[in-house]
């Protein structure tokens, strides 16, 4: 009785103990996880609160953290949570420590359940083989499955058929972790580079700007084509994002991002930030798309926190918080499994320090357990083989093209299936038959215009798009409505994040297809889909041609105004070297010559042989021929040079525009321009202008003139009103080129012409809703338009090769041959006009002057000058050497009436220079000795001719006493001498001879 007595205490003592039964889990983390600490609380709480894993047994549990790459401090803290008997060891480290702990483990039976944790998030690497005795079990279970992805990418980029890339990876991956791929790429004759992102990002992109040449910084654009991406979600951002920016990555580029913590957050921030097509391969868990069979795991409820996805807690879940709590819940299984076999060893407190202490004795049969069963839970369903690895792993493929704000599931991957799916596009049947296509534009020349507008009736439409437009629904077989954005706008992003414009449409789900002069841009793509570009694009300027200036003088072009001041300088200063060197050497001038060596005649003399019309003024001495012949050289040379540059000037436009290319528009101040506001093609500035990378200025400073006063000044609201302020003012408008050069074709007075920039740097396209179904379909047949040239075709109805206008002269230009007008001779008919002006003005004065001086002074000469001749003469005509020419003979003042038989011979010259004196000329054989006789005819007075009033003698030029031709008149009869008394000269005369008789014929005479 005593002994059934005993044993009965004992099994009450025990059933209590099992009752009261604490296990006791101890946990090591990373001191960088405290989330890992977080849910492994959450998990402890959630057994102990639902009683349906554990009834009555209760789990504590026992936390450290360490830092991952201090292995003594992990194997420091291992040993004080075994000294508190923990019946197993929970770790969340990086495999440096994990190593000290796994011989830890298995030196005191001590079941390891081990998360591998890689640093700052980077895809993992194996850890390496810890060294073991021989025969000694492994305690430690690898809960996170092995790495594969080494096979996954390889199978990846095999399916693209990759043969030249690149691969990045951050500082924190080891690059171990991808030996086998890089030798298997190796093996098959891929081109492979490498290239560690450093953790500053733009210092490191800067430095290959700074030490890069052009030429390799294009070639490393080209690698950028195609790249391999090892890093943390963190870094590929602010990687992809520093590329982006700097222009490094084109809309061509394919790249892969591989790591298994990619977040459904961070997936969706990788594909607004990057631009043209990326995949991403993570880590997937299988579950049921019911919430419910998510949550509840056979006889377990998980918290519907961490298993329900539309929760903001679940989606920020790691891998590792997944993993962490199954393994709580592998742990619970394991406890109750163990009570159930009756096969529970207490735990013993364990000494690491002393030597002959002993692992714990139930170590084994737990460790057992924990491999024989395993769980459901967050990570699909966690179990171990054999040799303490976990063999359920699935691999998802996502893939995003050109502009996608969600990745597409391609393809699934497995170690026992592998590849599950296809990673090529699949091809969409050539037939939309019986689809309406809904596509909404914006009116823009030659794109999209209203070809027909008649009321009630739907509107027609035409241009460049339309026709391409057309083409692919003639192919494809489908229809369409179209219709204008209803603020005419291509659209951009508002500050409250939705876009307007024809790109709201389609964000909106309105339309199904954009269809303008629309280009590709980063912005657009990330919220809509683009076909392949139909045509390329560049930015151009639109300038007004240098119009023709009436110039009124243009006869004078060919001088430079100080040449002209030259010219009459010289024409004055010869005149008066010429009057000069005849005054000092006074010319013989022959009898009876009209002519006089004045200031005057020098002047009229020298002008007339420079415009090659002569003089009339004789030069005898050899010093004033000698300067006339240099002159007449002088004037010759510029005559000729003056009529050869004439032509030239008459002929040819010299007026140039210095405007020749956008880097000589962004150079200049003076002419403002700019373009529509919001539109791509200010944003395209603006993003080349803020970029700190690029080499040319010419985007900066176009950048400060289109934003002056915030873009106010410059800037218009649509392209037609910036056509309208070039044709209007002076303005220089930037717009796409396309449109530029066809405003300038059929501009009427072709006063336009355009500049661009010689390299596209992108296309027009035809924008679709994201994830359209006939966006491939599309891109194919304007691939198939352009291959067969029917899109060149379309191209020259619209900007035709043989233009009227020419669009790249900045002068306007002669339509019909180079025809002189009214307008290049205009200043020679005002010259001439106003020469005749002048000289009637001058005409009337002197009239004027003459009126007034005949009243005043009668018929009145200058008698001394008259008398200085006359003496002159008569000292002549005495000199006993006198030889009288047999031709003709100069007579003084004398009435010849007596001498009828000269009457034939009698011939009137010219007048004396500055008087009113003429002469008259006889040639009789008889008269040779007339002038002998001359003063004693006068001395005897005129028989006929004179009146008797006079009283006046002349003096006699030898012998000084009064003659009779002091006070003749110049027209024979009487006039007033000096002192106003009127007076005959009587005719004496002075021999014997023939009577001519000329007295009685009073027409006849010589007057003086």
């Amino acid at each position: 009785m005593e002994l059934v007595s005993v044993r009965s205490c004992v099994l009450q003592f025990v059933n209590i103990f099992l009752l009261l039964l604490l296990f006791l889990i101890g946990a090591i983390f990373d001191e960088s996880a405290r989330k890992d600490d977080e849910v492994f609380r959450l998990a402890v709480a959630d057994l102990n609160l639902n009683n349906e894993i554990l009834e009555t047994e209760k789990i504590t549990i026992s936390v450290e953290f360490v830092d991952g790459n201090n292995p003594f401090q992990a194997v420091q803290e291992a040993c004080e949570l075994m000294n508190r008997g923990i019946l197993a060891l929970v770790s969340s480290i990086g495999c440096m420590s994990a190593g000290s702990l796994q011989t830890l483990a298995d030196a005191m039976h001590i079941p390891h359940l081990f998360i591998q944790r890689s640093p700052a998030g980077t895809p993992r690497s194996a850890c390496p083989p810890t060294s073991r005795a021989a025969g000694t079990d492994d305690y430690t279970l690898m809960v996170r499955p092995p790495v594969y992805l080494n096979e996954v990418i390889m199978q990846v980029v095999s399916e693209y058929s990759w043969q030249k890339f690149i691969v990045f990876y951050d500082s924190d991956f080891d690059i171990r972790g991808i030996e086998d791929f890089l030798d298997r790429t190796s093996q098959q004759g891929m081109d492979v580079s490498l290239q560690k992102v450093e953790s500053n990002i733009n210092m490191m992109i800067t430095s290959l700007f700074r030490t890069m040449r052009v030429e390799e910084l294009h070639r490393y654009r080209d690698t950028l084509r195609r790249a391999v991406l090892f890093m943390s979600p963190a870094t590929a951002k602010a990687f992809i994002t520093e590329v982006v920016e700097t222009n490094l990555v084109a809309f061509d580029c394919h790249w892969i991002l591989i790591n298994e913590e990619i977040s459904d957050y961070d997936l969706q921030e990788l594909v607004m930030k990057s631009i043209g097509r990326l995949t991403l391969v993570r880590q997937t868990f299988p579950m049921p798309q019911n919430t419910t069979q998510r949550c509840v795991k056979h006889n377990h409820r998980i918290n519907t926190s961490l298993c329900d996805p539309k929760n903001p807690k679940a989606q920020q879940l790691e891998i590792t918080n997944r993993y962490i709590y199954d393994t709580v819940l592998l742990l619970a299984n394991t406890f109750h499994r163990k009570l159930e076999d009756r096969k529970w060893h207490s735990m013993a407190s364990l000494s690491c320090i002393r030597k002959n202490s002993k692992p714990w004795q139930g170590g084994k049969s737990m460790l057992d357990t924990v491999k024989k069963f395993g769980v459901s839970g967050l990570t699909s369903f966690l179990e171990f083989t054999d040799n303490g690895t976990n063999p359920n792993i699935f691999f998802e493929i996502l893939g995003t093209n050109y502009g996608e704000d969600r990745g597409r599931g391609l393809a699934t991957w497995d170690p026992v299936h592998g590849l599950n799916g296809t990673l090529t596009d699949r091809k969409l049947e050539n037939n939309m038959r019986g689809v309406v296509l809904r596509v909404v534009t914006v009116l823009e020349e030659p794109f999209v215009m209203v070809s027909e507008n008649v009321l009630g009736k739907p509107k027609k439409y035409q241009g460049f798009s339309i026709d391409v437009l057309d083409a692919l629904s003639n192919y494809l077989g489908f229809k369409y409505e179209i219709y204008v954005a209803p603020d005419h706008k291509y659209g951009s992003l508002q500050p409250d994040g939705q876009w307007n414009g024809l790109m709201g449409e389609l964000v909106f789900k309105r339309a199904d297809v954009g269809l303008s002069a629309l280009t590709i841009t980063p912005e657009r793509e990330s919220v809509v889909d683009f076909t392949t570009r139909y045509m390329d694009y560049s930015v151009g300027v639109l300038l007004r041609k240098a119009e023709r200036t009436v110039d009124m003088f243009a006869c004078l072009a060919p001088f430079d105004l100080s040449l002209w001041a030259c010219i009459a300088g010289t024409v004055l200063l010869v005149g008066i070297l010429v009057y000069l060197l005849n005054w000092l050497n006074p010319p013989r001038l022959p009898m009876g010559s009209v002519s006089s060596t004045t200031l005057y005649n020098s002047m009229w003399f020298v002008y007339g042989s420079f415009v090659q019309q002569g003089g009339e003024v004789p030069y005898t001495t050899l010093a004033t021929r000698m300067m006339m012949g240099v002159w007449w050289m002088f004037a010759l040379i510029v005559i000729s040079s003056y009529t050869a540059n004439l032509a030239a000037f008459l002929t040819i436009t010299r007026i140039e525009n210095s405007i020749q290319s956008l880097q000589d528009l962004s150079k200049q101040t003076e002419l403002p321009y700019g373009t529509v506001l919001d539109s791509a093609v200010y944003d395209q500035v603006r993003s080349k202008a803020m970029n700190p990378f690029e080499r040319d200025p010419m985007y900066s400073q176009m950048w400060r003139m289109i934003n002056r006063t915030g873009g106010a000044d410059n800037n218009v609201e649509e392209s037609k009103e910036g056509v309208r302020k070039v044709k209007y003012g002076r303005f220089g408008f930037v717009w796409d080129a396309a449109v530029l050069e066809y405003v300038a074709n059929n501009d009427e007075d072709c006063s336009f012409y355009t500049v661009s920039s010689s390299a596209p740097d992108r296309g027009y396209g035809i924008a679709m809703q994201h994830g359209s179904p006939y966006r491939d379909i599309f891109s194919q047949r304007i691939l198939e338009l352009q291959q067969n040239g029917d899109m060149d075709i379309l191209k020259l109805k619209w900007w035709p090769r043989d233009s009227p206008c020419d669009l790249y002269s900045s002068v306007q230009t002669r339509q019909h041959g180079n025809a002189l007008d009214i307008h290049s001779f205009a200043g020679v008919f005002c010259v001439l006009a106003a020469g005749v002006v002048l000289s009637c003005l001058i005409a009337m004065v002197e009239s004027w002057w003459s009126r007034r001086k005949g009243s005043r002074d009668d018929k009145e000469i200058d008698l001394e000058h008259l008398h200085r001749r006359v003496n002159s003469l008569c000292t002549e005509d005495e000199s006993p050497h006198k030889q009288f020419s047999t031709s003709s003979v100069d007579l003084t003042p004398l009435d010849m009436d007596a001498l009828p038989a000269a009457r034939q011979a009698l011939e009137q010259i010219s007048d004396f220079r500055n008087t009113h004196i003429t002469t008259t000329t006889f040639i009789p054989e008889q008269i040779q000795t007339l002038s002998r006789s001359l003063s004693a005819k006068a001395a005897a007075g005129f028989s006929t001719g004179f009146g008797s009033s006079g009283g006046g003698v002349l003096q006699d030029h030898r012998t000084g006493g009064v003659g009779p031709f002091r006070q003749r008149a110049p027209n024979g009869g009487f006039f007033r001498s000096p002192i106003k008394t009127m007076s005959s000269i009587p005719y004496q005369p002075t021999g014997p001879g023939p009577n001519f008789g000329y007295g009685n014929d009073p027409d006849r005479g010589t007057s003086i």
